[in-house]
């Protein structure tokens, strides 16, 4: 079973969902049957690269709330966090353009370490004092090295703003033809789709109901054709 998961390294709830998901996954019993994609969202996609600020004076600006409120918000979610086992920054934390990052999460991908780099960027993004954002290539590049990519690789990356550029736009693409228009966003098996950071009981929930619906093969004989299997090819005898 796939299950693909659209989300964003600026959003919080993605941070706190993908924990919820994976206590679930953990619980569930076919867990080494299930692969887990992770797909691009763009939550601030038309912010220019170099526009960086404080994520409470983005949060003023973007949703009209006052700095209190948005420092509420902040708080609530460190402790919506800190329940998951997750560490969170509710103060000094800054925000900006995450197209690089994803463009280096399909780099991850095609190597096989995805979900490694994706959690060290929510990890860097939300828990640590030093920024994804203000720091530059460098930090991208040390926390990809630290997730098993070849630093070479990875700089020649971030040098070619084409590079897998595609492949995060026919992810987003892709988001809003299944209708999602926040994240996260998880589709299990292209049939059930569980939007939000739900309780991990609603993950446990839909993992069991999609496994259970998968269709079983029908298999179409048309008689004895020909075909090989462990003992060997079947030698039509005339």
């Amino acid at each position: 079973m796939r299950v693909e998961i659209w989300s964003d390294i600026a959003c919080p709830w993605c941070y706190v969902g993908k924990a919820r998901f994976e206590k679930a996954l953990e619980a569930f019993p076919h867990r080494d049957q299930v692969e887990v994609v992770h797909r691009s969202f763009e939550l601030d996609p038309g912010r220019a690269k170099g526009d960086i600020q404080p994520v409470i004076t983005m949060l003023t600006k973007k949703y009209g709330m006052s700095a209190a409120q948005a420092q509420a918000g902040e708080e609530n979610l460190g402790a919506q966090a800190a329940a998951e086992g997750l560490d969170y920054r509710t103060e000094g934390r800054d925000h900006g353009n995450t197209f690089d990052m994803h463009r280096l999460l399909h780099l991850a991908k095609a190597r096989g370490r995805q979900d490694e780099l994706i959690q060290l960027f929510y990890r860097a993004n939300f828990a640590e004092e030093r920024s994804v954002f203000s720091e530059g290539d460098e930090r991208l590049v040390e926390l990809a090295v630290a997730a098993g990519l070849d630093a070479d690789e990875v700089r020649k990356v971030l040098a070619d703003p084409e590079a897998y550029a595609d492949d995060v736009r026919a992810d987003e693409r892709e988001a809003a033809q299944l209708g999602a228009n926040g994240v996260p966003f998880f589709v299990l098996d292209r049939t059930y789709g569980v939007s939000g950071a739900q309780p991990a009981e609603v993950f446990e929930q839909a993992l069991t109901q999609a496994w259970g619906d998968r269709s079983p093969l029908t298999l179409i004989d048309q008689g004895d054709a020909h075909a090989c299997g462990p003992d060997g090819c079947a030698v039509p005898q005339h």
